[in-house]
């Protein structure tokens, strides 16, 4: 069996995705299968399209529920730093390439989905398991780290900015 990735998660992203959870196995389940049962009485099913929306509306909230249960179970919860200016999961990174203040990039660490962001985000997201990530990650307000990119190619980034999301 393959080793299951850290998944990152603030606090507060835990106990959100830990309420969702709870919320779909307690209600969200019971819900369905009383529309699915209320849509079999119905009769004929090969023709009825409560009961087919009410399978497919089963077959998401199952999938969602394993989601969930797999990311809170490989969770790592990231606690606040007691230094502002170091570079945890949850916090806006702003970084210069190769000493360039004009060749910046400002990031959240994270996930969109973990801290439930909008995809309309305009902010880029990279994972603490990203090569970039990784790299800032503990790092503090004007360290310069290297990471290696995809190509092989040694990157060299300062921390210009770090500051707590405010999802």
């Amino acid at each position: 069996m393959a080793e299951q990735e850290t998944v990152w998660l603030t606090r507060d992203a835990f106990e959100k995705l830990s309420n969702e959870l709870d919320h779909l196995k307690t209600h969200g389940r019971p819900e369905v299968a009383t529309r699915i049962a209320a849509a079999r009485e119905e009769g004929d099913l090969s023709e009825n399209g409560g009961y087919h929306a009410a399978r497919e509306e089963q077959g998401q909230m199952e999938g969602r529920i394993a989601q969930l249960e797999q990311m809170l179970r490989t969770a790592k919860v990231g606690e606040v730093p007691d230094n502002p200016d170091e570079v945890s999961v949850g916090t806006i990174v702003t970084v210069a390439y190769f000493d360039d203040e004009d060749d910046t990039e400002v990031f959240l660490l994270g996930s969109r989905e973990i801290l439930g962001l909008d995809d309309d985000l305009d902010t880029h997201v990279f994972s603490p398991q990203s090569p970039l990530g990784g790299a800032v990650l503990g790092a503090t307000k004007g360290s310069k780290v290297v990471y290696k990119a995809p190509n092989k190619r040694d990157i060299e980034v300062t921390i210009l900015d770090v500051a707590p999301f405010k999802g």
